[in-house]
């Protein structure tokens, strides 16, 4: 069993930066991929970026190619979320999330095998 703690959300102006964490117990989590997901009130959960076993994979949406960063260090049982040049349409509940033995570094939500609580993120104009 793998058990995720986020942290780092809050409120940013647009263009602004934030860096989320997510800190990880559990034996398997070297081996579950790991990504973020995010959800606005009333949507659905959006895979937001993935990240391979040994971090040498990712992914992103496409939205967010080129402004958001994700890394892991197993070492320390943690995952990071880089957030650069925040939209305002990018606030919501961020969730750190696993699958186990995952494939590849693109997640869907039906998949995750484990999520955090969420941390919120507010983004103003």
């Amino acid at each position: 069993q793998v058990q995720l703690v986020e942290s780092g959300g809050g409120l940013v102006q647009a263009g602004g930066s934030l860096r989320l964490s997510c800190a990880a117990s559990g034996r398997t989590f070297s081996v579950c991929a790991m990504g973020w997901f995010r959800q606005a009130p009333g949507k659905e959960r959006e895979f937001v970026a993935g990240i391979s076993w040994l971090g040498t994979m990712t992914d992103y949406a496409d939205s967010v190619k080129g402004r958001f960063t994700i890394s892991r260090d197993n070492a320390k049982n943690t995952v990071w979320l880089q957030m650069n040049s925040l939209k305002p349409e990018e606030p919501g509940v961020y969730y750190c999330a696993a699958e186990y033995r995952a494939l590849g570094p693109r997640l869907s939500a039906s998949d995750i095998d484990y999520w955090g609580q969420g941390t919120q993120v507010t983004v103003s104009s």
